[in-house]
């Protein structure tokens, strides 16, 4: 419960805007031994009170004929507020005539009282209306904290759901020789171009973070390739390439076949990431041959982040190379030809892409 919500359900402080210190009197006698009183004596001070003392008001009484500002003008000025939904509002009348209190009525006030007041009578009809104002705020604020914890209990799921995906993600980096980080600095590059460069153009904060989410997933085929071929030290023999070559399709029907995934707002890049992040700008990519525009843009930076950290990381057929050595075998197009646009942004990038492994724990040493 908000502090706001709890000090309107806790008000017990009603509001008097009388000209007349007898009718204020009178008023102020109803109620004084049940609620705290506050009094003003024209509509100007009246607003001045409630703005001050908003939160502890459950009522006002508010005459009609005043000084300054009348009682129609506040509720007008209640009623641009939105206050007149929040606190009940009484209108006091000495000449309860039809047009005044059609006028009332349809700016929100609860209820119009005339003039003589008969106490017992001003008395219930005020606090009844109180109590259903607090059981409404009561009711309202026990739907915003269940609402409040099942928001909670969503993301609690979500981080379990993620953590899962993310911990298998990073077996399948154990069981293949890796560091066990390969999933976590593909995330950050992958979030760190489409964050700072024109090819997130498009994309909103939340998308970028989903697609990063995303890119951990995107080796997650892996897990049906057989530790042979896995972890062969040497250059893998056509056949056992083409084995290698089939975690594309098996990581995109692997999430496929997990229904909470389906259900997730990243599931739609994460299928698309695990099965074409080995596509190539040119056509000559695996496992569908998609060229140019036919490629996503997250499948595109993906790729390029999976081969830039494969470059400068120790695998178990190659030692690392140095970043300028990775930047140039990128951009010479010996790891597979990429968007131009891609690659210009990379260049623009990768001072802060290579900061990353500068700052932490290079995989090569």
């Amino acid at each position: 419960m908000t502090e706001k919500s709890k000090s309107l359900c806790d008000a017990d402080t009603i509001l008097i805007v009388e000209d007349n210190d007898i009718n204020a009197a009178v008023l102020a006698d109803i109620f004084d031994k049940d609620y705290r009183i506050l009094e003003a004596r024209n509509g100007r001070l009246g607003l001045q009170v409630l703005e001050t003392h908003r939160n502890r008001i459950c009522a006002v009484l508010l005459d009609v004929v005043m000084p300054e500002m009348d009682g129609i003008e506040v509720l007008y000025k209640l009623k641009e507020k939105g206050i007149l939904t929040q606190i009940p509002v009484f209108l006091i009348t000495g000449d309860p005539n039809n047009t005044v209190m059609r006028e009332a009525y349809g700016l929100g006030v609860m209820d119009v009282i005339g003039k003589p007041v008969i106490p017992f009578i001003v008395k219930r009809r005020v606090e009844t209306v109180i109590e259903l104002f607090r059981a409404r705020r009561r009711l309202e604020n026990s739907v915003e904290r269940q609402q409040s914890e099942i928001v909670r209990q969503a993301e609690r799921i979500a981080e379990l759901n993620w953590g899962m995906i993310e911990a298998l993600a990073t077996a399948i980096e154990f069981r293949s020789g890796e560091s066990g980080t390969h999933v976590r600095r593909i995330h950050d590059i992958t979030e760190l171009i489409l964050k700072e460069t024109a090819l997130g153009k498009g994309y909103s904060d939340e998308e970028i973070r989903q697609i990063a989410l995303a890119s951990i997933m995107h080796d997650v085929g892996k897990i049906a390739v057989g530790d042979a071929i896995l972890n062969k030290p040497g250059r893998l023999t056509p056949e056992e390439f083409e084995i290698m070559k089939t975690h594309t399709t098996q990581g995109a029907l692997l999430l496929e076949k997990i229904p909470q995934m389906r259900k997730h707002e990243a599931f739609r890049y994460a299928y698309d990431i695990a099965l074409h992040h080995h596509e190539r700008w040119d056509g000559r990519g695996y496992p569908e041959g998609l060229k140019g525009s036919a490629l996503s843009v997250p499948a595109q930076v993906v790729s390029l982040a999976d081969v830039y950290d494969a470059l400068v990381s120790k695998r178990v057929y190659k030692d690392a190379f140095g970043f300028d050595k990775a930047v140039g075998m990128i951009q010479n197009g010996e790891c597979g030809v990429f968007n131009p646009e891609l690659l210009n942004a990379f260049a623009e990038i990768e001072p802060q892409i290579r900061a990353l492994y500068l700052n932490g724990e290079r995989a090569a040493e």
